[in-house]
């Protein structure tokens, strides 16, 4: 039994991600796939995935069809994670990308998923008050299916914060304006959500770094900012830093930041640091890029830890950064 305290996340828009490998993939001809996966997705299902591959107790809920709900219970029951989804009328989406190596490009084909009506939306809120406890983790990742108002997350939050849980919020456009006035204690938004969310370009790190302080000044706790290759801000109400990830081979981009999420979530529960938290998190996303599927290997986890570059942001200009803008 793990001594962790049990995390839940939240999945409202899952998907079936089928892989397509298709080397010199071009439109209009015909193409030739030399490699295929399919795996259960969406954001908060990765996230649980990687928590528990690292010993962490995991509820899950969210939205699942139930036309289609075997690939999703196999992988539950595989990872150990317990299975709270309300199941609806209909067949979970599929999202297909076609991963061309040869010119080093990934095309994605998102199907559009099903609408919940108000008695399943009812449903997930009372799962998430039976998962809700004080001090409890959870994770809100992920798009809205269409049809739903983009105050969900924030109706969400309002149900586990009346219980005393914790939140991380990873999502993007009118349901993260909307719910960063419920102050998630953390944040994750990756470059383009955030210079959506201030309104603005931000094409220095100093004003990447204003505007994550803005989110911990207006009542974060953490803000974490993804910026692929060039790394990651990690702001707290003390400091900020930037975590470079090392060189990898990438195999799929496929939740590479939700291996953060879950990185950032695993280093609250251990009580790391902002540097720790910031090399662990950044390790993970550098790790889940260099392979298929999920499953964590401890030593190449490790290994990565050692080569992530951890430098300050600068930090003694956060107040006066926020305030001024760019």
């Amino acid at each position: 039994m793990s001594d962790l305290a049990a995390v839940v996340t939240i999945t409202l828009n899952p998907a079936i991600d089928q892989t397509l490998h298709i080397p010199g993939f071009h439109a209009d001809r015909v193409n030739r796939v030399n490699a295929s996966r399919v795996d259960a997705g969406g954001k908060g299902i990765n996230v649980a995935s990687v928590l528990s591959d690292l010993g962490v107790p995991v509820f899950a809920t969210g939205f699942l069809g139930d036309e289609n709900p075997a690939l999703f219970e196999s992988h539950f029951r595989q990872k150990k994670i317990v299975d709270c989804f309300i199941r609806i009328p209909g067949a979970t989406r599929t999202g297909i990308k076609i991963v061309d190596a040869e010119a080093d490009q990934t095309t994605d084909i998102n199907f559009p998923g099903l609408t919940p009506g108000p008695e399943e939306v009812e449903g997930l809120m009372d799962a998430v008050r039976q998962c809700a406890a004080p001090g409890r983790w959870f994770v809100l990742s992920g798009s809205l299916p269409a049809g739903l108002s983009p105050d969900l997350y924030s109706r969400l939050m309002a149900e586990i914060r009346a219980s005393g849980g914790r939140i991380v919020l990873d999502t993007s456009g009118e349901p993260l304006r909307q719910a960063i006035g419920r102050f998630p204690d953390i944040v994750k938004p990756n470059l383009t959500e955030l210079e959506e969310l201030a309104g603005r370009a931000l094409k220095t790190p100093q004003a990447v770094v204003a505007a994550a302080a803005s989110l911990v000044l207006n009542g974060v706790e953490l803000a974490v900012v993804s910026m692929g290759a060039q790394g990651a801000i990690f702001a707290n109400r003390q400091a900020a830093v930037l975590a470079r990830p090392p060189k990898v081979e990438v195999k799929s981009t496929v939740g590479a930041g939700d291996a953060m999420v879950a990185g950032i979530v695993y280093a609250q529960l251990k009580g790391l640091g902002l540097d720790a938290t910031a090399r662990l998190a950044t390790a993970l996303g550098a790790y889940s890029v260099t392979r298929f599927g999920a499953g964590v290997d401890e030593g190449q986890l490790h290994s990565l830890e050692q080569q992530v570059q951890v430098e300050n942001a600068g930090a003694e200009a956060m107040p006066a950064a926020a305030g001024n803008g760019d």
